[in-house]
């Protein structure tokens, strides 16, 4: 708080938490501790890239103002986050019943006579407050998969499941191959069982046969029997 002749200002120094492509406002308190009124104006160095409302005004016995400052929205920020701009509050005692709308230039000429008060303030800039971004639990680098609890209580493993699951999807995948090979095997068996059946029939058949014609057993038989030998042993190895 700077304690001038005629007005109380707080604060001395404008900060602004700076932010790229946004309005930034800052506030001061004009105080008056006196039994005069005050009028005051309120001058930038920058004054196209600062709104000040209101920038003129009368402060009454033993009352106080607030004024806004407004930083019109930036596109760059300067390299050393240092502003160089400046801000000048005057200040001069009035007559009784004098409002704004009676505020004229030539009450702050110092020329003039006039005792006019004048006190420099300084523009900051400020990094703006972020908020406290949460930490998740286990999710450090090195830590163990951890388990959280759902609003509902529920309690989730969520790494330790996907290793479950994909472990347990391996032997799935191999029992169905397994499942498939024997299917096939069997198909297989039941229609060299079908076929063994059939050429047993033609073969009795064959027998009957030669036993009219010649009272023996023909050669064509003995070579039939060895192929089907030969095709059951070969399937009892499969199987």
């Amino acid at each position: 708080m700077s304690n001038g002749d005629l007005l109380q200002i707080d604060p001395i120094e404008l900060q602004f938490p700076f932010e790229l492509k946004k309005q930034i406002q800052c506030s001061m308190q004009l105080s008056n501790k006196s039994d005069n009124y005050v009028a005051f104006k309120v001058k930038t160095t920058n004054p196209k890239k600062y709104c000040v409302r209101p920038n003129t005004g009368v402060v009454l016995p033993h009352s106080a103002c607030d004024v806004i400052v407004t930083m019109q929205a930036q596109k760059e920020a300067p390299a050393d986050m240092q502003c160089r701009d400046k801000f000048l509050l005057q200040s001069v005692v009035v007559s009784p019943g004098v409002t704004a709308k009676d505020i004229t230039p030539e009450m702050f000429n110092k020329e003039s006579g006039n005792q006019v008060d004048e006190c420099k303030l300084r523009v900051i800039y400020v990094p703006p407050r972020q908020p406290p971004s949460p930490v998740r639990e286990g999710s450090e680098e090195g830590s163990s998969p951890r388990a959280s609890v759902s609003e509902n209580g529920t309690v989730n493993q969520t790494s330790d499941f996907n290793f479950m699951s994909k472990a347990y999807a391996e032997p799935q995948e191999s029992t169905s191959e397994v499942k498939a090979l024997i299917s096939k095997l069997t198909e297989e068996k039941r229609s060299a069982i079908q076929q063994n059946n059939k050429l047993q029939q033609e073969l009795e058949l064959l027998r009957r046969q030669g036993n009219r014609s010649q009272g023996g057993i023909p050669f064509m038989y003995v070579i039939i029997v060895g192929l089907i030998g030969i095709l059951l042993g070969y399937l009892l190895k499969r199987t």
